[in-house]
């Protein structure tokens, strides 16, 4: 096995990653392919995601930050430009998925969604800090859509989805405010705005704590539109990626490791940090315990209430979000069982998920750790959790 806990493995590993995407991910025509096969195959070249799409911005300029690459700063203006002209709107807003042929947008969903708002939000946060001044004004407008339509200053927190013309919807989640607090801290980091910053830090405080005390003191995913406990939205249906029934394994350490980015930010600017640590050990440390497969190793998806597996499948991005968590945590401790869990994830995704013969990650696995298909990145995976997980180890490592 590697030394997993080297800077030079992790830049490598992210180089190898990025290899299977370029050049074949982008599209002259605008934007970027989103379905890849395993030996990178592009298998649908006109259906377009907003998730993927703003993903692979995120992707291109934080490659063009480590490894100065002008190929990766042009994407990244090319796939801001294809947000901004394919997705958008009429009314406002960026349309969650279209048909993308001949240099024309043709739109499938036009449904509001915050979780893909806080995405947009990210890609210009990112493609500011690589040098791409004009994200600046499009990060201004993705923050506006989602204060004006989303934003409930009762709760805390956003609301979910709307239709086309912004008619929220009952539903509320976690997942969308989760990301959403990933994007604000990216915001104030590429702007230093302190609006920000106090956005992320209300919607942290808000799901992790308030929300969480309603679900035995766990993150749960799904809510009415008082923001109280939905505990049988979804249940038994495993078809929507965006929105899984049980406690979420991934989103548990997700958590872990967007407190502890977000613990120096509050630090520096005379915001109260003392809750922080406590929580993210607590997350991490359950989701370890409830999560982990002593049998076939690798992290599961998903448990429900009473601590028994429900969803015993294996996605790359669970393992990914956790070891850098793990990292955080070991670095911000000093505690050699956080390192120790780093190394056995890493390990048995060394094993299992990375294709060491094409590059990137397989999407997901059976319980036995098999593969389920020859799809490696449909629309919504773009390798933007294991690379990025790679770059937090690494800022977290000083690097």
């Amino acid at each position: 096995m590697p030394d997993f806990r080297s800077p030079e493995f992790l830049v490598a590993h992210v180089r190898h990653t990025l290899d299977f995407y370029e050049p074949r991910d982008l599209d002259p025509s605008g934007g970027f392919f989103h379905f890849f096969r395993d030996d990178g195959t592009v298998y649908d070249r006109r259906t377009r995601h907003l998730v993927s799409s703003a993903r692979f911005v995120f992707n291109h300029a934080t490659a063009y930050r480590r490894f100065g690459n002008a190929s990766d700063l042009d994407a990244t203006r090319h796939g801001l430009a294809f947000l901004q002209r394919a997705h958008a709107l009429p009314g406002g807003g960026y349309a969650w998925q279209i048909d993308w042929h001949e240099g024309r947008a043709t739109v499938q969903d036009a449904t509001q969604h915050c979780y893909g708002l806080a995405f947009v939000l990210l890609a210009h946060a990112h493609a500011l800090m690589a040098g791409v001044s004009e994200a600046r004004e499009g990060l201004a407008q993705a923050w506006d859509l989602m204060e004006r339509h989303f934003w409930e200053p009762r709760h805390s927190l956003y609301a979910d989805e709307a239709t086309a013309d912004w008619r929220v919807a009952p539903y509320r989640g976690q997942n969308a405010n989760m990301h959403a607090c990933e994007a604000t801290m990216a915001a104030f980091e590429a702007t230093g705005e302190l609006r920000y910053l106090d956005r992320a830090l209300a919607l942290a405080e808000a799901v992790t704590g308030r929300q969480a005390a309603l679900a035995d003191g766990l993150v749960w995913e799904h809510y009415r539109a008082d923001w109280s406990v939905d505990w049988d939205f979804n249940r038994g249906d495993r078809s929507d990626i965006f929105k899984p029934w049980g406690f979420q394994t991934g989103h548990l350490t997700e958590w872990a490791k967007l407190l502890l980015q977000l613990e120096p930010h509050l630090l520096a600017n005379g915001r109260d940090a003392s809750w922080v640590l406590p929580r993210a050990r607590h997350f991490f440390d359950t989701a370890m315990h409830r999560g982990w497969d002593a049998d076939n190793a690798g992290l599961v998806y998903g448990f429900a209430p009473d601590g028994s597996l429900y969803d015993g499948d294996k996605y790359f991005w669970v393992q990914a979000e956790s070891f850098a968590a793990a990292a955080l945590l070991a670095v911000r401790t000093g505690e050699a069982s956080y390192w120790a869990w780093y190394d056995r994830i890493w390990a048995y995704s060394w094993s299992h998920f990375v294709d060491h013969a094409h590059g990137a990650w397989y999407r997901i696995l059976t319980p036995q750790n098999a593969k389920i298909s020859d799809e490696k990145s449909p629309a919504g995976k773009t390798d933007y959790h294991t690379m990025g997980a790679c770059h937090d180890v690494l800022r977290a490592l000083g690097q």
